[in-house]
């Protein structure tokens, strides 16, 4: 029996997905998918409609298996500061587990790759950027009563954007020091304007 009977459309998917997290959309060829996946060319095309549809299914791959532990902190009920800072280090325990330089962020990877070209692969990176942005929010919200609804959202801004920014210096740094250390500075700005 061919080995591509015996896999199936969730393990390509995402073996597909990890794929195009360390190598891109554009460096990835459908040959490197089949080498990454174990599947044919036809079982790619026949099961997962082809390169593009499966770098748009490992989006939500992406999401529930990445996304989503790390910032589960940061979405319960009543979280604070330290949900953030648990965020931030889930994520580059992540990328040091990986190996830095690592792949970075999927998602953050997709905002400067495709998103630009892609209209509906924008629509994953905007929705993934407002999912970020009202964790922080809400975070922001109940740490302190006397920020006001403009801050809030400002500081929810700066906390989306630091995260995309440390996602992309980590496919450049060898360790995770200077992330750690760009967190605690930012901790230290939310702590003293929570205040």
């Amino acid at each position: 029996m061919p080995r591509t009977a015996l896999l199936s459309p969730d393990d390509v998917i995402a073996s597909a997905m990890r794929r195009f997290w360390r190598h891109g959309y554009h460096a990835t060829s459908v040959d490197d998918l089949v080498k990454a996946t174990g599947a044919s060319r036809h079982a790619l095309y026949s099961s997962s409609g082809g390169k593009r549809d499966l770098y748009r299914q490992g989006f939500a791959v992406y999401r529930e298996t990445v996304v989503t532990p790390a910032f589960a902190p940061v979405e319960r009920a009543g979280a604070g500061l330290a949900a953030i800072r648990c965020y931030f280090e889930a994520q580059i325990a992540v990328a040091e587990r990986e190996g830095l330089p690592g792949p970075g962020c999927l998602v953050a990877n997709a905002t400067t790759e495709t998103a630009p070209h892609d209209p509906e692969i924008a629509i994953e990176v905007a929705a993934h950027n407002r999912r970020l942005k009202a964790g922080f929010a809400q975070v922001l919200a109940n740490e302190s009563e006397a920020l006001s609804l403009e801050d809030v959202d400002a500081l929810a801004d700066f906390l989306l954007i630091t995260a995309q920014g440390l996602w992309s210096m980590s496919r450049t740094v060898a360790s995770g020091q200077p992330l750690r250390s760009h967190v605690n500075t930012v901790m230290a700005l939310l702590e003293a304007k929570a205040i």
